[in-house]
């Protein structure tokens, strides 16, 4: 029984070891946290509102005017009310005005001015003295003061830093309550921490959706981005299945010449029936490579790429189809050609046309019922293709189209080793130049 009493001392020792090192583990965790939070931080300015230039700066001005007018306010307060001495009155005014104009750019020091200020005139109201029905240790002054700051140090903290300034500043107006002595007062605490909790929920409520619109904003660029990307890449797509019609035609081509060349030829030799023979099956095992790989483009199952119609390739021998066409939709179109007509490659024709295509149907989305001309200039370069419309004779219908035609055309020009230039006219209209040359580089 005698072993008993001094086991269960020792064990009691031992818990409450246990629970003091817990207790200093955390005191010590929570002011390493405290001065992560509200230590000395850097240059940190408010924002400037959204809008014209007058008006970005406008916050800064109207908080700036509050400082001044509750700085005159709370001096007059600490002299008249408080009973305090004008040599430490007005320098703890000023310093009021200073911590609301410092938050505005560095909130953390900003906030402990503040603070330093409210401590010290509570000291001095409690030796001045002050009425019986003053509020303290905050007057209506300084509280607001205090709240300012506290709501642009909430715009520009994490919400746990602006949740510890509120409590400290909580808890400094209860230790200025206790230490009141016995001067008759009126408490200001509870309606400090009402106002203080209003002005941080404020400033959180504030920081959250200017973090939210600046998501959002982020967010349309990146959708904009994709947007624009998935344009050039079905642009693309478009333009590698009408290029393998070109191919997968000509290859054809070479493969039934190759088959018919030995029957031209009275009593071909052997050679030539084996060089044609070997040219033609490796014209058709070329084209079977093709349709493989680039095949699957006609649609977005590739099982049905096969069973796809091919229609023919427009080149400009159809132009014509295509301007009455635009005439018939209100556009007055006039053709020109210049230089030496000259067969031109697929792929040019192809182009050609689809860029003078495109430049017609923006002219009447954009500027319907105006004046449109082509010019296609053979020279030798290449192929020179302008369109230009006049001014639209009245302000076009919302377009439901991507509004990415462009990107098409210079995707049809660099891919063929020209330039597209394309935008509006001195007389308000539009023009589109693309030079498409009709020599690949040796």
């Amino acid at each position: 029984m005698s072993r008993v009493g001094p086991m269960k001392t020792t064990a009691a020792r031992t818990a409450l070891r246990d629970a003091g090192r817990v207790l200093r583990t955390a005191l010590t965790d929570a002011a390493r946290a405290l001065r992560g939070d509200l230590g000395a931080q850097g240059r940190d300015p408010l924002p400037p509102m959204r809008g014209p230039r007058w008006l970005r700066r406008l916050p800064h001005v109207v908080v700036v005017w509050v400082a001044v007018v509750l700085g005159v306010a709370h001096g007059d307060h600490l002299v008249g009310g408080y009973s305090m001495a004008p040599p430490n009155a007005v320098p703890l005014a000023v310093a009021l005005v200073g911590a609301v104009v410092l938050a505005m750019f560095r909130p953390v020091a900003g906030w402990w001015l503040s603070m330093a200020v409210t401590a010290l005139g509570a000291e001095f109201g409690k030796t001045y003295g002050f009425g019986p029905d003053g509020p303290w240790p905050w007057p209506l002054t300084g509280m607001l003061a205090h709240a300012l700051v506290l709501l642009l140090l909430t715009l520009r903290v994490r919400t746990r830093a602006a949740v510890e300034a509120l409590v400290l500043s909580v808890l400094l107006g209860l230790a200025a309550e206790m230490m009141s002595g016995d001067h008759p007062h009126t408490s200001s605490v509870p309606l400090s921490a009402v106002v203080f909790t209003v002005a941080v929920v404020l400033g959180s409520a504030l920081r959250g959706m200017r973090e939210a619109r600046g998501r959002l904003v982020e967010q349309e660029v990146l959708t904009a981005e994709e947007r624009t990307r998935r344009t050039v890449l079905e642009e693309r797509s478009r333009i590698a299945r009408e290029l393998h019609d070109v191919v997968a035609h000509h290859m054809s081509v070479i493969s039934i010449q190759a088959q018919v060349a030995p029957h031209l030829v009275q009593d071909p030799p052997d050679e030539l029936r084996e060089n044609l023979a070997g040219i033609r099956q490796n014209a058709l095992d070329a084209l079977t490579e093709l349709r493989r790989v680039l095949g699957v483009l006609r649609s977005e199952n590739p099982e049905a790429a096969e069973t796809t119609p091919h229609a023919p390739l427009p080149t400009l021998a159809r132009l014509d189809a295509l301007v009455e066409n635009a005439r018939a939709a209100g556009l007055t179109v006039r053709c020109a050609t210049t230089g030496e007509v000259r067969p031109l490659p697929p792929g040019v024709e192809l182009s050609a046309y689809r860029i003078v295509q495109e430049a017609l149907s923006n002219a009447i989305r954009h500027a319907p019922g105006t004046a449109v001309r082509i010019e296609l200039a053979h020279t030798a370069p290449g192929l020179r293709v302008k369109v230009v419309n006049a001014a639209p004779l009245a302000p076009a219908p919302p377009s439901p189209g991507a509004g990415h035609g462009l990107l098409g055309m210079r995707e049809r020009a660099a891919m063929l080793g020209g330039d597209l230039a394309a935008g509006p006219t001195p007389g308000g209209g539009y023009e589109v130049t693309a030079l498409l040359p009709t020599e690949q580089p040796t």
